[in-house]
């Protein structure tokens, strides 16, 4: 027996909302109806897919496991409908790109956009971890990494590689310095991004290799907070060099000894890999004389 897709999209709905009325409200269909839909799918196979605690309703295990697998089919579903819409050509749709930071990023979509100004673009910006998890559970359609990925079920190629440098305040006696040994920085305390940032993992990743032991005095979750502890001497920081902004009070110094880098690279699900939003993104990053193409996807 076939799936009602009507109950699925409920089911869906319910999951991603978390509650029966705002899937409604989503759906632009009454409550009654959603809930009968859901009612029935759950009636058909003999299951349960919801508990309710409070005023929300969570998923049980079977209904997690749905959730995963409607994900996948919404999304294809949306696909379908924009491939069918512009009748083979990016007109319409909705790109979600996630990135590990703006400075990619941003002149990316600048480029997409400027080529297809009728798509919808959001942006998701994270650490590696958080924005490869996003094209995972279908968050995001493409995303901006810096590190090799190693997941059968993304396809990745690099676009670029960047080195990562040191930098410190005006009071630092580093301060002026063109270049250090990797081996000074065990004398060093560290302001490092969480775990899972990319620059920190090509600095762990280095002086590991070197055994070289550092010390991180203070870990922080953002880029700008790493910077500001950075400027008021609590430590010193690490970032690729093309983010790093020009600063009156902070100099960047190049790691002499040891090669710290991040391999940029553009990533989707290898399932959408032909999608035509995802394979247009990428066409015009890998090759920017894509910009003078038709806007045709055949």
């Amino acid at each position: 027996m076939a799936i009602v897709f009507t109950h699925l999209r409920s089911f869906h709905a319910v999951a991603e909302q978390r509650g029966f009325t705002a899937a409604a409200d989503a759906l632009h269909i009454s409550q009654p109806t959603v809930t009968t839909q859901v009612k029935e799918l759950e009636e058909r196979y003999g299951v349960e897919l919801f508990v309710r605690r409070g005023r929300r309703v969570e998923p049980t295990e079977t209904g997690t496991a749905l959730f995963d697998i409607s994900r996948r089919i919404m999304s294809l579903h949306e696909e379908a409908e924009e491939l069918l819409l512009s009748s083979g050509r990016l007109t319409t749709g909705h790109l979600r790109v996630a990135a590990v930071g703006p400075f990619h990023a941003t002149e990316m979509v600048a480029r997409f956009l400027a080529r297809y100004p009728s798509i919808k673009v959001s942006m998701l910006l994270g650490n590696s971890d958080q924005t490869q998890q996003r094209i995972l559970e279908l968050e995001s359609d493409v995303a901006i990494l810096a590190h090799v990925v190693d997941d059968p079920r993304i396809y990745s190629v690099a676009f670029s590689t960047h080195e990562v440098v040191v930098f410190v305040n005006e009071d630092h006696p580093w301060f002026g310095r063109t270049s250090i040994k990797i081996a000074e920085l065990a004398e060093q305390p560290l302001i490092l991004r969480e775990t899972g940032s990319t620059t920190r993992r090509a600095l762990e990743r280095a002086t590991a290799k070197a055994k070289v032991p550092i010390t991180t005095l203070l870990e922080i979750g953002s880029r700008e907070g790493v910077w500001k502890a950075v400027e008021q001497g609590l430590g010193i920081g690490v970032v690729a060099d093309f983010e790093f902004v020009p600063h009156p009070r902070l100099g960047t110094i190049h790691i002499e000894d040891a090669v710290v880098s991040t391999e940029y690279r553009l990533a989707c699900l290898l399932e959408r890999r032909d999608s035509p939003k995802i394979e247009a993104f990428m066409q015009l990053v890998l090759n920017p004389s894509a910009e003078n193409r038709s806007p045709s996807i055949d």
